[in-house]
């Protein structure tokens, strides 16, 4: 059989590669719009390998997070990708947030982690610097590298064959019968690919793919730009690992954190605000269409009645570094405004239901001869190899 994979991010790579491995006689092409792997949501990552401790028991981010973490591991291991276990610190900075730490200490046992509450000197043995009135350790946390991922399994699919059509933007999608079958026909920028199977994971564009391939899809992606910081060199010595705060469950997103790289860089971010355009990395970056494509859907004008003080303080702290570093000293009080630059954001592809919720979970649909990845945000670098067994799993024999 022949496979059409759109999407050259970590996500599609990884599918590209099970194809390989799991259906040697098949053919596989990855088509990508970039002139490069890994621009987009994989190559903005923070290079946080997840444990798996904020996701319900069950759901498929909860199952493949860990056991994506430990093939992403060891994938890394056997190719020469930096990687560190190095631990996460979950902190209460308040007595209030203490429920909060204790349901997610219940939680990340459920998912099988070896989480440990602890009181604010034992906290202080792996973060010195920051504040807390009790903390959860996390050991199985990581960081590493997802672009390099990105490079070696693009490596690995070209020594076996496949075609890896960069500079390649998707156009239209259209069925046809030959022989009684189907084909599916992808007319790109760089020519037309005749395949069996199309697998759609084109992240910030995956329901505009799923649409040209004639799916109504359930959900619209709503992209919401999440900008970082980066600690001066001089000041990396506050942040030994991760320091996270206790999330707010009534809130969609985590919060801002802080996280050491595997090149000793510590990232301070990310916030959350809407962008301007899918790829919308800056204020200054807006597509008209895209903007009111999102303007008028429904869902998304729920969401924001649903988390309009939320959005407004977010947006305040788009615009202060005053007020971002403030947010960041509740985890390490001596942080200042002086102590941060500015460093590249990143655009979180986020699904939204017409009723306005934010989709929890990975969300993969599948129709004849296809199947696409509408929701694959954050752990999916980090549950990608695991993803892609999943994905070739629903896939037609």
């Amino acid at each position: 059989m022949r496979h059409v994979v759109v999407g050259g991010g970590i996500v599609g790579l990884a599918v590209a590669r099970r194809i390989q491995l799991d259906r040697p006689g098949d053919s596989v092409t990855v088509v990508e719009k970039e002139t490069r792997w890994g621009v987009h949501q994989t190559g903005h990552n923070s290079g946080v390998l997840h444990a798996g401790v904020y996701y319900r028991p069950g759901s498929l981010k909860a199952r493949l997070c860990r056991a994506g973490r430990a093939s992403m591991v060891d994938f890394c291991r056997r190719h020469g990708i930096p990687v560190e276990i190095c631990g996460k610190l979950i902190v209460a900075v308040e007595p209030d947030e203490l429920p909060r730490l204790r349901d997610l200490h219940d939680r990340a046992l459920v998912n099988g982690l070896a989480a440990r509450l602890l009181e604010p000197a034992e906290a202080a043995e792996h973060e010195p610097h920051a504040a807390c009135v009790a903390a959860l350790h996390v050991p199985e946390t990581g960081v590493t590298d997802f672009a390099a991922v990105c490079r070696a399994l693009a490596g690995l699919l070209a020594q076996r064959g496949a075609d890896l059509r960069t500079g390649a933007r998707v156009t239209g999608i259209r069925a046809t019968g030959v022989r009684g079958g189907r084909e599916i026909v992808v007319e790109t920028s760089a020519g037309e690919i005749v395949a069996d199977v199309l697998v759609n994971c084109a992240g910030l564009h995956s329901d505009r793919i799923a649409r040209l391939a004639g799916l109504r899809p359930p959900v619209a992606i709503v992209p919401f730009r999440g900008e970082y910081f980066q600690l001066r060199p001089e000041r990396r010595s506050l942040v030994r690992g991760l320091i996270y705060p206790a999330p707010d469950p009534s809130l969609p997103f985590l919060g801002v954190h802080l996280t050491r790289g595997v090149d000793g860089s510590v990232h301070a971010g990310p916030n959350a605000v809407l962008a301007l355009a899918r790829e919308g990395y800056r204020w200054s970056r807006i597509r008209p269409g895209e903007l009111a494509g999102t303007l008028a859907y429904p869902g998304f004008w729920r969401l924001a009645r649903r988390h309009g003080r939320h959005g407004v303080a977010e947006l305040r702290r788009s615009l202060s570094r005053r007020r971002f570093a403030e947010r960041l000293a509740r985890l390490v009080p001596s942080l200042t405004a002086a102590d941060l630059q500015v460093a590249e954001a990143g655009v979180r592809a986020q699904a939204v239901t017409r009723d306005g919720a934010l989709v929890d979970d990975f969300l993969i649909v599948s129709a004849p001869g296809q199947v696409h990845v509408l929701n694959a945000p954050s752990p999916a670098a980090t549950s990608a190899l695991e993803i892609a067994k999943e994905v070739v799993r629903r896939m037609p024999a």
